[in-house]
């Protein structure tokens, strides 16, 4: 019986989908970096009233939501808590981006994106443990 092909050639990338999912977050942490540098040069600007969201910042979210789904598909519990936390990040970088504004609107220095710093930690960990878990399987399954 042939196994069951969800989503045609993207089905090769099966066996590295852990790691794509991990550098994903690396690189959304390091656009996350980028983007509010960039909200920094927009707000010293004087005629601005909002921030524009920075697109590669946007694009590394969609496809950080997209991967996370996709692993969905291949591993479910492992999936579905990296899912919830990559949508929690997602809706995090929005009102972050609307605080700024809001920050910006008023005339007060722009606060660091904590909240999204801190959720883009919790989704790295899990990321990790994800990707990695294979390495310190053998060790796990011998202590438990």
């Amino acid at each position: 019986m042939q196994a069951l092909s969800l989503l045609g050639p993207l089905d090769v990338l099966e066996p590295y989908v852990e790691f794509i999912v991990l550098g994903l977050v690396l690189v959304n942490m390091g656009t996350r970096m980028l983007a509010f540098r960039n909200y920094r040069k927009q707000a010293r600007d004087d005629d601005r009233e909002t921030i524009d969201r920075w697109v590669p910042h946007e694009l590394s979210n969609v496809l950080l939501v997209l991967a996370s789904f996709y692993f969905l598909t291949l591993q479910h519990h492992g999936g579905m808590v990296l899912s919830m936390l990559v949508l929690g990040l997602f809706i995090t970088d929005f009102f972050e981006v609307e605080a700024r504004s809001v920050e910006m609107r008023r005339g007060v220095p722009l606060d660091k994106p904590k909240a999204a710093v801190t959720a883009s930690f919790v989704v790295f960990l899990y990321a990790a443990y994800q990707s990695v878990f294979s390495v310190i399987e053998p060790l796990w399954n011998a202590i438990v």
